[in-house]
C-alpha cells in the first residue's frame, strides 16, 4: 500500500500493534491496551456489516464514481462516505477505507484510548499522547525513507494516501503518494483519490495537480510525489528522515 505507520513511543511502553483483516479491509491496530485494539476490530466488524447491507440494498452505491445523493434515512458510515465522495465531487467509495479507520479510533476513545492509530491499506485515522513518525511508501519512487512528525494532540487527525502505481485502489493518475491531511479523515480519504487523478507525470504536473484540493474546506494540507519530484501544499507534518519499516506496510 501507499502509506505505512511507524510508530515511535519514547519514555513509553511500546503499544500493541495488531494485523486484522475481515473480508477486503485489511488493517494494522496501534493502542496501548488490547481492550482498545478490540474495541476498533469490533467497530470494523459492525460498520463493514451495515455498509454490506447498504450496498446489498443499492449496488450502484458501490459502483458509481460520481457524486450520490444520500438518502433520508442513511447509517452514519454511510452518510460520511457520501458527504467526503461529494464534497470532492467523486464517488461514496473513494472514503470507504479512511470512514473505517475514523470509525474504528471513535470506537478505541470510547473505550478509553489516549493512543491510537488505525491504518486501513494507507488511509489513517490517529490520536496520539506522544509524537509519533508515520513513515511514506510511495513505491519505486527514488523518494524513500521519509517520515512525517505527528505532536502529540487530543483529537483525531486523518492522513491517507492515494496512488496510481502502488495497490489496488482505483486512480487516474500516476502518483507514487498523493497524500491529505484533514481532521475529518473520510474527506481525507476521498480527497486523496481526487488529488491522485490530478497526478501526471513530472514536476509541472505535481506542481498543477493541488488545484484538486485548495479551497475545500476541512482539508490543512497535501503532498504529492511522483518519481523523482515531492510538492506540498498548505499545513504540512514536519519531514524527517525515517527507516520505513516495510514490514509495517498495510497491504490490500
Amino acid at each position: 500500500m501507499p502509506d505505512s505507520a511507524d510508530h515511535t513511543n519514547e519514555n513509553a511502553k511500546i503499544p500493541i500493534k495488531e494485523h486484522f483483516q475481515l473480508k477486503e479491509t485489511i488493517v494494522t491496530i496501534a493502542g496501548d491496551y488490547q481492550a482498545h485494539i478490540e474495541a476498533a476490530k469490533e467497530a470494523i466488524r459492525i460498520h463493514r456489516a451495515v455498509l454490506e447491507m447498504f450496498i446489498l440494498s443499492d449496488p450502484y452505491f458501490q459502483l458509481t464514481l460520481e457524486p450520490y445523493e444520500c438518502p433520508k434515512i442513511a447509517p452514519e458510515v454511510v452518510r460520511r462516505m457520501i458527504k467526503a465522495g461529494n464534497t470532492m465531487g467523486i464517488g461514496p467509495m473513494s472514503a470507504v477505507a479512511g470512514t473505517i479507520s475514523a470509525l474504528a479510533v471513535e470506537a478505541m476513545i470510547e473505550a478509553g484510548a489516549k493512543y491510537a492509530i488505525v491504518d486501513n491499506g494507507g488511509d489513517i485515522a490517529l490520536i496520539n499522547d506522544r509524537p509519533i513518525v508515520v513513515g511514506i511508501y510511495a513505491g519505486q519512487s527514488p523518494i524513500k525513507n521519509l517520515g512525517l512528525v505527528f505532536e502529540p494532540r487530543d483529537s483525531i487527525t486523518g492522513v491517507c494516501t492515494s496512488a496510481g502505481t502502488v495497490g489496488p485502489s482505483i486512480s487516474f493518475g500516476m502518483a507514487d503518494a498523493a497524500i491529505i491531511f484533514s481532521d475529518d479523515v473520510a474527506l481525507a480519504d476521498a480527497a486523496a483519490t481526487a488529488l491522485g487523478n490530478e497526478v501526471g507525470i513530472g514536476k509541472e504536473s505535481v506542481a498543477a495537480s493541488f488545484k484538486a484540493v485548495k479551497g475545500i474546506p476541512g482539508i490543512k494540507g497535501a503532498l504529492v510525489i511522483q518519481g523523482e519530484y515531492i510538492g506540498m501544499w498548505g499545513q504540512v507534518p514536519k519531514i524527517t528522515q525515517a527507516s520505513v519499516k516495510y514490514e509495517y506496510i498495510t497491504k490490500a
